[in-house]
């Protein structure tokens, strides 16, 4: 009977480095809770409009576990329908920056001349600005809302794609697989689609999830000034800034939704670094995508 002593290869190295991440066992728990937090909000509609008269700046009781604001709404429920928000902002505003700035990065990598500069000088421009300034601008055009602050930050967001995949395309077009195909005729939508666009996935999904926990950021600073979220719809900027009228009487309005920020920031932050070591660790040599 034969016995195989080679050694077993797995077929999801990324999953199983990731399952031994440490920074994965925090991250990941946190963004399940995010995640049930949103999806847990339209069934908390009442509570989170209900008042108690009686209890107004209260801090943590058995009754309201994270206290109450200026008018008696439950702060803990206020900040679950918030998640509603933080998720609508990490998949909405960096889904469409990740798909514009995609495109533009490969047209302007692989196409080169006026195109790149045209697209290049553009970001350049967009970039030369800090992010929460320019999405102020914007906003301040748009007028306030939560739709105009996603366009914001979407638009602000693109151009550090767009930089990213141009820089990985500067360096993929050159390789002999490409050169093969244009030889025999593939298209240049068909290169990019099919040669290019798989080699930066994984670069796609480290530098997403950074940019998820910035979007989350300057969607609260927009809030936070009244620019995002416009009452009664609750958002932990907004709930924050409600927060800093009254610290003197409740500390807990303000500090559990920063606290949620936070750990939801953090979370993305380490989830990002996890699959960078991940994806780093298992990456094979470039080669012609099948």
């Amino acid at each position: 009977m034969a016995i195989d002593l080679a050694p077993k290869v797995s077929r999801r190295p990324v999953l199983d480095r990731l399952r031994r991440d440490r920074r994965a066992h925090i991250a990941v728990p946190l963004l399940f809770l995010l995640l049930v937090a949103a999806a847990a909000a339209p069934f908390m509609s009442d509570s989170v409009s209900a008042t108690d008269t009686g209890r107004l700046l209260t801090g943590p009781s058995s009754r309201h576990l994270l206290g109450t604001d200026e008018i008696g709404r439950d702060v803990l429920a206020r900040i679950v329908a918030g998640a509603v928000v933080t998720v609508g902002v990490a998949t909405i505003t960096v889904g469409a920056a990740l798909i514009a700035g995609t495109v533009l990065g490969l047209i302007a990598g692989y196409r080169g001349g006026w195109v790149d500069t045209l697209v290049m000088r553009v970001s350049d421009g967009l970039l030369a600005f800090p992010l929460l300034v320019l999405a102020l601008t914007v906003v301040a055009a748009l007028g306030p809302g939560l739709r105009n602050a996603l366009i914001a930050i979407a638009v602000v967001t693109t151009p550090r794609f767009a930089r990213v995949v141009r820089g990985e395309v500067l360096s993929l077009r050159t390789r002999d697989w490409v050169s093969a195909a244009r030889i025999v005729g593939v298209t240049r939508t068909t290169i990019m689609r099919r040669h290019l666009l798989p080699h930066l996935a994984g670069t796609l999904l480290v530098f997403a999830a950074l940019q998820v926990s910035t979007a989350i950021m300057a969607e609260a600073a927009l809030s936070f000034l009244g620019l995002s979220v416009q009452p009664p719809q609750p958002s932990w900027g907004a709930i924050v800034a409600s927060g800093t009228d009254h610290l003197s009487a409740s500390w807990s309005l303000s500090v559990f939704p920063g606290l949620a920020i936070l750990l939801t920031v953090a979370a993305f932050n380490l989830l990002a670094d996890a699959l960078r070591d991940a994806l780093d660790a298992h990456r094979p040599d470039l080669a012609p995508a099948r």
